[in-house]
């Protein structure tokens, strides 16, 4: 298996560092309002990673954060007159049930930065033991003069960076490139107990105290949007490697790239932003996730209701072609397709840098191959189809598999069999009901003689 790592720029194979053990962890959501389809679409890619490792063999550990405290939470919660943790519940639970309806649910355990307090105070007390932090007026920040090897995530010279802040302030540091780990009380903020007076953790610290708690000093995958390699992941491996004296935080970093609205950059202000539960009242999350991934997980795609509306087709189409074979009939001909030559294709695409695009087309090369020749497919080319099938949406997620095919396969016949007695005793006018009845409830049924062909219309 090899994938570009982004702390060296290059594809690189994969090793993890303990055998078959995988501790992968992905930046989670801040908990302040509803989610954009950009989050949709690095949740699904690092779920469908995820399941494609497992499948492949290695035993993965999916840590993700949820950040429960924030500016922008406390300022959401202000504005709106209640409690901050009234604003983090609230999307939290929206979070949970959307991530359902996406079918993301590899992830092993969220950790939820207001329950490591006394983990991320551990971090900032050894970080000033250190000399790479320093109280200043109004909080705790770590000193970026401090650790050379700043901005080699993000390609960028340490003397031309410039430290964002999630809102502006302008707060009391020694130099404005140094970032925030404890942020002082004010009046009518939440805030915990520390040495350093009554606060608040700053944006960067959670994520290194969370895996710090579950997987040491240095793990394996660290991942997320491209648009948090700068500042936050570069902020990450300053705090952690600052403490640890190791080479890295995380072996090999993964990030996704972002997503457009009809060209442009995704913004509320411009009125250029779509929730996923406004597309989700469109399109279910097979057909999300299918326009998503079909695509270099690493590059920006362009999301308008056409991508939609072709994803919905091709999803369907392929359902269509399951569903056929998950209810062909008893009449096979002799065509034996080597399915296993296309799962082997998938497989290739896959350990070539998570290639989504590629091991899509190849499903529906062979759903097309399917389609063409259904009714010369031998008992075994439709079993060896399906299972391919069956083993693909493990982390594509694309195919339908919530009706139960055998129950209705078994009813179907009965019908169709009763139809036959039926027309065997010239009762051709309730013969002619069943059929009819049949169409109407999505089965198509075509005559070839004494034998009777079916499947399911969508």
């Amino acid at each position: 298996m090899m994938f570009k790592n982004s702390l060296s720029g290059e594809v690189e194979s994969f090793h993890p560092i303990r055998g078959k053990r995988v501790n992968m962890y992905v930046c989670g959501p801040t908990v302040q309002e509803s989610f954009h389809i950009g989050h949709a679409r690095t949740y699904i890619i690092f779920d469908s990673i995820a399941k494609y490792m497992r499948l492949s063999g290695y035993s993965v550990f999916y840590l993700q954060n949820i950040t429960d405290i924030d500016d922008k939470i406390i300022k959401k919660a202000q504005d709106l007159c209640v409690d901050y943790q009234d604003v983090a519940l609230k999307y939290t639970s929206e979070y949970f049930d959307i991530m359902h309806e996406l079918g993301v649910d590899s992830v092993n355990f969220y950790a939820r930065a207001t329950e490591y307090i006394p983990e991320i105070i551990s971090q900032i007390s050894r970080l000033m033991e250190k000399g790479h932090a320093y109280i200043g007026g109004d909080g705790v920040y770590f000193r970026v003069g401090s650790f050379p090897d700043y901005g080699r995530l993000s390609r960028q010279k340490s003397e031309d960076l410039l430290q964002g802040n999630r809102i502006s302030e302008n707060y009391d540091k020694d130099d404005e490139k140094d970032f925030a780990l404890w942020k002082m009380q004010k009046p009518g903020e939440p805030a915990w107990e520390s040495p350093w007076g009554m606060g608040r953790p700053g944006w960067h610290i959670e994520d290194t105290a969370i895996t710090e708690t579950y997987f040491g000093q240095e793990y394996d995958i660290h991942g997320g949007g491209s648009d948090l390699i700068f500042p936050h992941h570069e902020a990450e491996i300053a705090q952690m490697r600052s403490i640890s004296g190791k080479e890295t935080l995380a072996k090999y970093w993964i990030h996704t790239g972002m997503v457009t609205l009809n060209g442009l950059k995704m913004s509320k202000s411009l009125g250029n932003f779509i929730t996923i539960s406004e597309t989700l009242k469109k399109h279910n999350g097979r057909e999300i996730r299918f326009a998503l991934i079909n695509a270099n997980y690493r590059s920006t795609i362009d999301f308008s209701e056409k991508v939609m509306e072709e994803a919905e087709k091709n999803v369907r189409y392929l359902n269509i072609i399951k569903r056929r074979l998950d209810l062909h009939g008893d009449v096979y001909g002799n065509l034996d397709i080597d399915a296993a030559t296309y799962k082997e294709r998938v497989k290739n695409a896959m350990d070539n840098d998570f290639d989504f695009r590629s091991a899509i087309r190849i499903i529906m090369d062979l759903a097309a191959t399917a389609y063409r020749e259904f009714s010369n497919l031998s008992f075994d080319s439709v079993r060896s189809i399906l299972s391919v099938f069956k083993w693909a949406d493990t982390f594509l997620g694309i195919f339908e598999y919530d009706r139960n095919p055998e129950a209705l396969k078994k009813s179907v016949n009965l019908l169709l069999d009763l139809r036959k007695k039926l027309r065997e005793d010239k009762n051709y006018s309730l013969s002619d009901f069943i059929r009819v009845s049949l169409v109407e409830m999505g089965v198509e049924v075509q005559d070839n003689g004494k034998d009777v062909e079916w499947w399911i219309r969508d």
